[in-house]
Order: C-alpha cells, then sequence, then structure tokens
C-alpha cells in the first residue's frame, strides 16, 4: 500500500498535555501596545479617557473627545530573551513591525440645551492585545536527559498496547494511539519506537520501561519559536452626562492565532551509550475567537480631579489547536521518519475562561500645562479555567490553575507635560506575578517616555516603551525538570497618527 504524505487528522478523545496552564496565561495577560501616546504614558488611561486606545482601560473614555477623529498606529517590536541553563548563558533577539491599532471616534453632541446628555459617542477599535513573535534559544549541560520525559509518560502503560497490528503503518499507529488510548500512551508509543526506551522485558503485560540512554551528563540545545497574535476588535458607546459624568460601555471581539515551534537536541552521551544523539520536535497550532464586554464610568470632581472605574468582564475564547511532532535516534525504528508535521493529531475545540478584571482610576488635570494618572487593577487568575469542566484532563489542569495561580495587581502611572504645540511624556507600569510563588514568573516593571506635536487638525506622537520580566521556563512539560531561567526585555517604538474631523 502506497502512503500519502498529506494532513491525516483524527480528533483525540484525550487531550492529555496539550492544554495547560500556560494557555491561561498566554491568552489571560494583555500587554495591550496601543497609541503611541498611550503607551508613553504607561496606559494610565482609567480616569483621563480621551485615546482610542484608553478604552481597552475604561469604555467611557470616548466621551472625553470634544470632535470626531481617526488614529493609526504602527509599532518596532524588539524582543531580547537571555537565558542561562545550569550556567550556560545564550542569547536570542527578534524584530518584527506590525500596525496594531487602527480606530476612530464619531462625537455627536445634544442640540437640546435643556438635556442633561451633553453628547454621545460611537467608536470603533482594533488593537493588538498581544503579539505572540518570540524566539528563544536555550543552551546546556544537563543531568537529566529527555528519556526521563518519554519514561514518566511510558511508565504504567502495558507494552502490547503500544505495539504496532500487522500490516499497521507506524504513523496510523500513533494516531491511533492518541485518539484511543490518550496523549500518554502515544508519547509511550514515541519513546519505544523512537529508540529511547524499552520494556523491561517482551512480555505484553508489562509496565515498567528502562532507557537506552546511558549518561552522567548530556548537552543540550533548544530552541522554542512562537509567531501569531491575539488581536481585538472593540465596539463602544458612551455619553456625557451634564458636565462631569462619563459612561460607556464596550463589546469585543477577539482573534487568536498562535503557532509555537520547538526543536530539541541532545548528544554526549557515554561513549558506550547505544544511543549517541536525539532529536525531538514539536508543532502546535492554535486559532479560535473569544468574546468579552466591559463597563465604565469617569467622573469630574472639580476642574483639576478626576476620577475613574471600570469592569472588563472574563473573556472566553473557544479555541481548536493542532499538534505534531518528530522524533529521530540511533535506535529509532527504521519507519520513523514517516511520523512528522504531516501527521497531525487535531484535538476537540475547548475553551478557556480568563479573569475579570476591575480598575480604579485616578487623574490630576493642570488645565493646559499637562497632567497626572495612576490606575490600580486586579485580576485574579485563580478563577480561570479550561472547559468543559467534565473532561478529567482539564479538570487536573484547573486544580493547578486554583493552587498556583492567584491576584495579580497592575499599576500603572503617567503624566504628559505640553509646550505648546509639543507635549512631552513618561510612564510607569508594574504588574505581579500571576504564581503565587513569585517564582515561576516574576514581577512586570516597565518604563516608557514619548513626545507629541499637536498641529491643530492631527496630531504625531511618539512612543519608546521597555518591559522587563524574569521567569523559569521549563523545557518540557515532565521529566526535565530543572527550568531555564530567561530575563525577557521587549522594547517597543511606536508612531502613530491623530486625524481630527
Amino acid at each position: 500500500m502506497k502512503r500519502i504524505f498529506t494532513f491525516i487528522t483524527l480528533s483525540l478523545c484525550l487531550v492529555g498535555s496539550a492544554q495547560n496552564i500556560n494557555d491561561v496565561l498566554r491568552y489571560g495577560q494583555e500587554n495591550l501596545p496601543g497609541t503611541a501616546r498611550f503607551q508613553a504614558m504607561g496606559g494610565a488611561f482609567g480616569a483621563l479617557g480621551g485615546d482610542m486606545s484608553a478604552l481597552n482601560i475604561n469604555p467611557a473614555g470616548s466621551a472625553v473627545f470634544n470632535n470626531s477623529l481617526l488614529t493609526l498606529s504602527g509599532t518596532h517590536f524588539r524582543r531580547d530573551n537571555d537565558a542561562n541553563y545550569f550556567g550556560t548563558l545564550t542569547n536570542t533577539k527578534r524584530n518584527e513591525i506590525d500596525l496594531n491599532q487602527i480606530g476612530g471616534a464619531f462625537v455627536f453632541n445634544n442640540t437640546d440645551e435643556n438635556s442633561d446628555w451633553k453628547k454621545f459617542s460611537l467608536a470603533f477599535n482594533y488593537d493588538m492585545v498581544q503579539s505572540f513573535e518570540n524566539k528563544t534559544y536555550v543552551s546546556g549541560n544537563s543531568n537529566q536527559g529527555i528519556d526521563n520525559y518519554f519514561l514518566n509518560f511510558a511508565q504504567g502503560v502495558p507494552f502490547g498496547s503500544i505495539l504496532l497490528q500487522e500490516d499497521e503503518f507506524i504513523e496510523d499507529a500513533y494516531l491511533d494511539i492518541g485518539a484511543s488510548q490518550g496523549f500518554r500512551e502515544q508519547q509511550a508509543f514515541l519513546g519505544y519506537y523512537g529508540g529511547i526506551l524499552d520494556p523491561e522485558n517482551q512480555d505484553d503485560e508489562t509496565t515498567n520501561y528502562i532507557s537506552n540512554t546511558q549518561y552522567s551528563s548530556v548537552n543540550q540545545d533548544f530552541l522554542k519559536t512562537t509567531t501569531g497574535y491575539n488581536s481585538k476588535f472593540t465596539v463602544n458607546a458612551a455619553s456625557q452626562f451634564r458636565d462631569n459624568l462619563y459612561l460607556g460601555a464596550s463589546l469585543n471581539f477577539h482573534n487568536v492565532l498562535y503557532d509555537q515551534y520547538t526543536e530539541f537536541t541532545e548528544n554526549g552521551y557515554d561513549a558506550d551509550s547505544p544511543i549517541q544523539r536525539t532529536t525531538f520536535d514539536n508543532l502546535l497550532s492554535t486559532e479560535g475567537n473569544g468574546f468579552s464586554f466591559s463597563l465604565g464610568a469617569i467622573a469630574k470632581l472639580n476642574d483639576f480631579v478626576r476620577l475613574g472605574g471600570s469592569y472588563q468582564s472574563p473573556t472566553w475564547y473557544r479555541l481548536t489547536d493542532d499538534f505534531s511532532q518528530r522524533i529521530s535516534s540511533d535506535l529509532a525504528d527504521d519507519d520513523i521518519n514517516f511520523i512528522d508535521f504531516n501527521i497531525v493529531n487535531l484535538f476537540d475545540t475547548y475553551t478557556i475562561k480568563t479573569p475579570s478584571k476591575l480598575t480604579g482610576s485616578m487623574a490630576l488635570v493642570f488645565g493646559q500645562n499637562g497632567l497626572l494618572s495612576f490606575d490600580y487593577g486586579y485580576q485574579d487568575f485563580s478563577q480561570s479555567e479550561l472547559r468543559p469542566n467534565n473532561d478529567s484532563n482539564f479538570q487536573t489542569v484547573n486544580n493547578q490553575i486554583a493552587n498556583e495561580l492567584g491576584g495579580v495587581s497592575t499599576f500603572r502611572v503617567g503624566g504628559e507635560y505640553r509646550l505648546g504645540m509639543v507635549s512631552l511624556r513618561g510612564g510607569y507600569r508594574f504588574e505581579q506575578s500571576p504564581y503565587t510563588n513569585g517564582n515561576t514568573i516574576d514581577d512586570l516593571n516597565g518604563f516608557s517616555t514619548g513626545i507629541g506635536f499637536n498641529f491643530g487638525g492631527s496630531r504625531l506622537d511618539f512612543a519608546l516603551s521597555r518591559t522587563e520580566q524574569d521567569m523559569n521556563e521549563r523545557l518540557f512539560d515532565t521529566g526535565l525538570d530543572t527550568p531555564a531561567m530567561i530575563t525577557r526585555i521587549n522594547t517597543n517604538a511606536t508612531l502613530s497618527y491623530t486625524l481630527n474631523f
């Protein structure tokens, strides 16, 4: 029979480790590059409004506009990752340029002078919530080999259940085992036919496995490349009540596209080891959409002080994953190369619910001279969950989320000083670690600065922002327990143009 090399897909009934706690953090945390003015002031716009990206903080902000406008923003993203793995230091960089924001607001003044409702605004805005473009390279000499990954899955799996049937292709068996038995058994199958492990004896009923590798330490190289984005399209309505109260609401429609490619190479085994080199690569693709809504208000206490408050609902994402693998070693089965990225595990659609967020804000406005603004936000990531809840694997992940994740406080401070048509800006951003231990991911700190030129009928703004965060990242979910210590620095340079009409 001739093999057909196209996408061979099959729905997995057991999700295994394809969806995990990292998905909640990936889609639950919003970087929000936004407009240049928004970035330059650290995103502290909850009590200010008057900026298209401010709608992401407080939907009442569009009612602050005095006229209709259109804003367009482009950003140069630079990502630096410094990794330390068993004392070996590596650095990777990635650069990209994207159109990250476009939106407009239409302001309608009430011609009835006796009405308490002074004006009404309708706004539409696209923002790139998160760019996933990134690359991390890790290299080091470890005492934990990739055999531990496969042994952790294989132990307890009956040997007979992962054997090829008569006249069965290896790629068909790989998919069938994943679909009928689960991810654990599928990885055991891959480890056996990849030559990494063998059963303790050839009895079909045995559930004990041994490694074919011999080492005291091994050289490991790991490359992780991610691409894609999480974008948000906002439909917003807001109104001004009398002279001191702004109310607004938004509907948010999210779109997700995410690809993650990992390439792992291991060598440096003992001279008498049957295996001298192993490669193990994985490719995950995710796409889907989501929905959320937000409510907010801004109050002018007097000419100098403004207060703001907003509620951001949970975001409900409906996502679909497909997952591919390939493996090679000195002892691998002759047909192992038929399992490659054309052999695709297609997972059932699932839902991620990210936590809601409350934001309180205060701003001091010094007439035409400038302003100071402060935002405080709170999210409880322990309330995140994967659905359907009756899936046993999701229940395990949800228990991990409840035990390991906690409340996240976010502080943003921004200021602006005006010199005629020129505005000078600066900001600071702090975001608490979502992990209760504070070690898996450290707190995030960010600084920003910028300048703006107001030409009357239009405005040109530029911002430069930088965030830094440390994290301990394991190469695989199981087996290799020692993480790489990574310092991630994101630097954004953003240019925005606003046209008033």
